[in-house]
């Protein structure tokens, strides 16, 4: 197969770390070419998707002594050319968050892919309609109470009467701008006014969850079925989990309620072409739902012995042969 992955600048990433990487590798061991291309690098001609593609070689990375280590240099480039990519058999949209504007337009010209031809992972569709906050609030049984507004009265009366809670931009990533809220707080005015630009755009407010103490569990889903999960703990001096702020990672299990909770998802996920996600979980309540990028594979290989990038790369070998 020929596999193309829209990343952000190939330098940029962590290949101890970044799952895009862990990806790659995995189709790089089972045989296939490995192609990758920039959201700035992608075009219409003709009314087909196009882009600046580079195939690369990898260099794996080992485990030594439970830590990741990568040579260096860890991959190497070939020149460039502009191709069609409906010449690669399926399309990788892995650039990191924020959906900016950049973001949103590469995913308007991946709509030009025909993917009878080439499979795009994620749909561009499904990634456009699932904001990453907003998209679980389809899913009420199993997330805490939750608003979204930009109204400031709206929000001081949801926080006087849930006590504590969580305050979430919705464009945000890897807890970016959350906030802990309380409606005692002396900066309770100047809070919401700085999240919601003055009025001027919603912000989500949750119930705050004590048991965040014991961890955010990110869980992996392949077309809806979970294939792993780590638990995320914060560094002790930020109420945050993610990995981003300095929070550690710990092996874990998933719990029935958390089967369960993919369950729910799971026929929605695959209706919007969402095959490779990240969810979520806090005390048994789904938080937050990870579309454009979501990470952790290499934390969890590291931590229970696997590959799970082999898994994916070999659902892709499969679901191709069956589309043939």
């Amino acid at each position: 197969m020929k596999l193309a992955f829209i990343i952000d600048p190939i330098h940029q990433l962590d290949p101890c770390h970044d799952t895009s990487v862990a990806l790659m590798e995995a189709a790089q061991t089972l045989g296939h070419e490995i192609w990758i291309t920039q959201a700035n690098w992608l075009s219409v001609v003709e009314g087909k998707a196009w882009a600046v593609l580079q195939q690369v070689e990898l260099v794996p990375i080992e485990l030594v002594e439970g830590r990741w280590l990568s040579a260096n240099p860890w991959y190497k480039l070939s020149h460039r050319s502009f191709m069609n990519l409906e010449t690669m058999d399926a399309v990788f949209m892995r650039t990191d968050p924020p959906v900016n504007d950049s973001y949103l337009f590469a995913t308007y010209i991946l709509d030009y892919i025909d993917q009878n031809k080439t499979l795009v992972i994620n749909n561009p569709n499904g990634i456009r309609a699932a904001n990453e906050k907003m998209y679980a609030l389809q899913f009420t049984e199993v997330i805490p109470e939750t608003i979204v507004s930009a109204d400031k009265q709206i929000i001081r009366d949801f926080v006087a009467a849930k006590g504590a809670t969580i305050l979430k931009p919705l464009g945000n990533k890897a807890g970016e701008g959350i906030l802990f809220l309380q409606a005692s707080d002396r900066n309770f005015n100047s809070i919401v006014e700085l999240s919601t630009y003055q009025g001027r755009l919603p912000v989500m407010v949750q119930t705050y969850l004590p048991q965040a103490k014991e961890g955010d569990k990110r869980i992996i889903l392949l077309n809806g079925e979970p294939i792993g999960a780590l638990n995320r703990l914060s560094s002790g001096s930020d109420f945050r989990n993610n990995m981003a702020t300095g929070g550690t990672v710990a092996e874990t299990e998933i719990t029935p309620r958390e089967y369960e909770i993919c369950t729910r998802l799971a026929n929605k996920l695959r209706q919007d072409g969402l095959i490779f996600v990240g969810i979520d979980v806090i005390g048994g309540y789904l938080t937050e739902v990870n579309v454009t990028s979501p990470t952790g594979i290499r934390e969890i290989d590291r931590l229970n012995g696997i590959r799970l990038g082999h898994q994916v790369i070999q659902w892709v070998e499969q679901t191709l042969q069956f589309k043939k």
